[in-house]
């Protein structure tokens, strides 16, 4: 008997070609042959300083040979607890508390079991999250409960629970989204215990972006209303808006925290939900009964969280912040180039992402259009991974002009090939 691997959002029944990567360095993949191909969207948005960072390595090296792995629940070690302090120097004051876990989804399940638990502790019955349209928070049944119906769960809506959705904040079009939300937050037989949000830009849901003004509003509702605002910043932390995390942009602290990602430079798997200490007090009891239900097996894994220790040094030692600017810089100048092309739509920018339409019929995630591309970036070993007809672009921050040009380069001659068609 074979045993075949089974690759995520992979439809192997197409035959798509699937190539093997021997080594990584910086922003360059490559093959066991030698072949160079430039890493355009940080391997699924997770690296931010580089493949194989030496001070990560370094740590990664160091600690596994000191200490690999211990249970969590009850017993703690030092690379956790160097991490927390770390973090208090990119976390807004408001979020005292951290909980470990070990991946975006699970970062957002923590987030929704911290809200619906502060009520419950409380004594107060309020059980409904509010989401927005095309959002998307992960994989497991609560994130999938709280992100978007569609393709990517219509299988598994039977598991999934009810939420209230607010529209997407479209330009020109924003108040809806706040109508829609203030009326949720008054409704007095139904309070709602949350709002969850990726802050500025919707990842998988086709890299929408909203202004930070809208965001900061939407949070001075829930303010309004005693409800908790749940900022998902597992793609969009770490710098990839142009600001450490999406929320700074809007001058907004969140209640709940989620990162991951590029928390550990995106090496190794790690998740912390930030939390402020209403939420912990909350939990916080000698009746055993109110104590916070979560864990998994690997909880603050100590090589993980030494990973996450070099990430925070090469912060605060790197010029870091100035790498992005260059990126952001950078993707300026092509989009001021772009604007020339008719056969392109929704031209827009966050930070160091940098997203567009080919103009197509069906124009989603379901388009025809997003295979072909991904095998046009492919034979020209670039690796970019279109959501549909959208092309994005979210480099680590590494990369160099070159690197970029190159990238540029290849999606002009996508869109002149493709958009013709």
């Amino acid at each position: 008997m074979s045993i075949n691997i089974w690759h995520p959002f992979t439809q192997h029944g197409l035959g798509e070609p699937i190539p093997e990567i021997a080594r990584a360095e910086g922003a360059s993949l490559y093959q066991a042959d030698g072949t160079r191909i430039i890493d355009a969207i940080s391997s699924w948005w997770v690296q931010t300083h580089g493949h194989c960072h030496p001070r990560i390595v370094a740590a990664i090296q160091d600690q596994s040979a000191r200490l690999d792995q211990i249970i969590f629940a009850g017993w703690t070690h030092e690379p956790a607890r160097e991490l927390a302090t770390g973090l208090a120097d990119f976390l807004p004051e408001s979020l005292e508390h951290i909980f470990f876990s070990d991946s975006g989804s699970t970062a957002v399940e923590v987030a929704l079991k911290m809200a619906l638990g502060y009520w419950h502790n409380r004594g107060e019955a309020r059980q409904k999250i509010l989401v927005m349209e095309h959002s998307y928070h992960g994989d497991t049944i609560g994130a999938m409960s709280v992100g978007a119906r569609g393709v990517f769960n219509q299988a598994y809506a039977p598991l999934l629970f009810d939420v209230g959705t607010i529209a997407f904040p479209e330009a020109g079009a924003e108040q809806q989204t706040l109508d829609q939300l203030a009326a949720f937050c008054k409704d007095s037989e139904n309070p709602p215990a949350a709002l969850i949000v990726e802050p500025l830009i919707l990842g998988a849901g086709g890299m929408k972006t909203y202004s930070p003004a809208i965001l900061a509003e939407m949070v001075a509702i829930c303010r309004a209303h005693d409800v908790l605002f749940i900022a998902d910043e597992v793609m969009t932390g770490w710098g990839r808006t142009g600001t450490v995390f999406a929320c700074e942009q809007g001058c907004v602290e969140p209640d709940i925290l989620c990162m991951a990602k590029g928390l550990t430079g995106g090496v190794i798997p790690l998740a912390v939900t930030a939390a402020t200490d209403a939420i912990y007090q909350a939990h916080f009891s000698k009746d055993r009964a109110q104590m916070f239900f979560h864990s998994s097996s690997f909880t603050a894994n100590p090589i993980a969280c030494a990973a996450a220790n070099a990430n925070l040094a090469i912060w605060r030692d790197e010029p870091v912040q100035q790498r992005i600017d260059g990126i952001i810089a950078s993707h300026q100048a092509f989009a001021d180039r772009l604007k020339q092309k008719s056969n392109i739509s929704g031209l827009r920018q966050c930070g160091t992402i940098l997203a567009l339409e080919i103009d197509d019929d069906a124009g989603d995630y379901m388009s025809d259009l997003g295979p072909q591309l991904l095998g046009f970036f492919r034979n020209r070993n670039i690796l970019l991974r279109p959501l549909g007809n959208t092309i994005y672009i979210m480099p680590p921050y590494c990369i160099t002009l070159e690197e970029l040009a190159a990238i540029y380069r290849v999606i002009e001659e996508a869109i002149d090939h493709f958009g013709n068609c």
